[in-house]
């Protein structure tokens, strides 16, 4: 650990360290999910699982419910639209051309190439399948490979125990709790920390890439290993 003049320990020198730029992409394209910038075009399929349709139990831990009606939900679509932090992003199933998702890059400070992923809303069809990880993956390797960012994060309700789940079988580090850090739906909500720092993903990525390989998967699309065994 570096000693200042004042015989202090001080945090490694970043010498040549510059700020990252924010996000800007058309496409992510993969093997079985493309991740696309929201856009209009994107309406209709949205509304499949953010409309009366959708799985009301998805959104517990979520800041608003699904939407009554498509008036109401396009206007709010509208704010997704001109939104840059939250970045919103689309994920669109290569079979069936159709949105099955959609995530969000959020927090989005460049000065110190640290970014969250967030507004993880998957529809019933995505939920818990090998085309959900590698839009995950995605979406990391665009972080850490294509802006060059340090720090990678994921947060969520503490009572969330699916998301905490989800984050460390994708390999972020549980970093604490904040607690009563908000209140939505006249609730509390203590947060739960976790991230993925730029040293670490060269293993993460070698993990994730393992899992989705077409090697790992039966003629069901049955996994052979898990991820937390790569």
């Amino acid at each position: 650990m570096p000693i200042n003049s004042f015989g202090q320990e001080i945090g490694a020198p970043l010498p040549h360290f510059t700020s990252g730029a924010r996000p800007s992409l058309d496409t992510l394209q993969g093997k079985t999910v493309r991740l696309e910038k929201l856009g209009p075009q994107h309406a209709d399929d949205l509304y499949q699982f953010y409309g009366p349709g959708a799985r009301k139990a998805d959104w517990t831990y979520l800041a608003l419910e699904p939407f009554g009606d498509r008036a109401t939900f396009q206007d709010y679509f509208q704010t997704l639209l001109d939104s840059l932090d939250p970045y919103y992003l689309v994920i669109v199933d290569q079979k069936s051309q159709r949105a099955i998702g959609s995530l969000a890059l959020m927090n989005i400070v460049p000065n110190h190439r640290s970014i969250e992923v967030g507004w993880v809303i998957f529809s019933p069809q995505l939920q818990r399948t090998r085309q959900a990880t590698e839009a995950h993956y995605l979406l990391m390797s665009y972080v850490f490979e294509e802006l060059g960012y340090r720090r990678y994060e994921w947060k969520c309700d503490s009572l969330n125990q699916a998301s905490q789940a989800a984050a460390k079988r994708l390999g972020f580090t549980y970093e604490g709790t904040f607690r009563q850090a908000l209140v939505y739906k006249e609730r509390n909500r203590d947060t739960a920390w976790f991230s993925i720092i730029d040293s670490e993903w060269p293993d993460r990525k070698r993990a994730l890439e393992n899992w989705l390989a077409d090697n790992n998967f039966d003629d069901q699309g049955q996994q052979k290993h898990s991820l937390s065994s790569l």
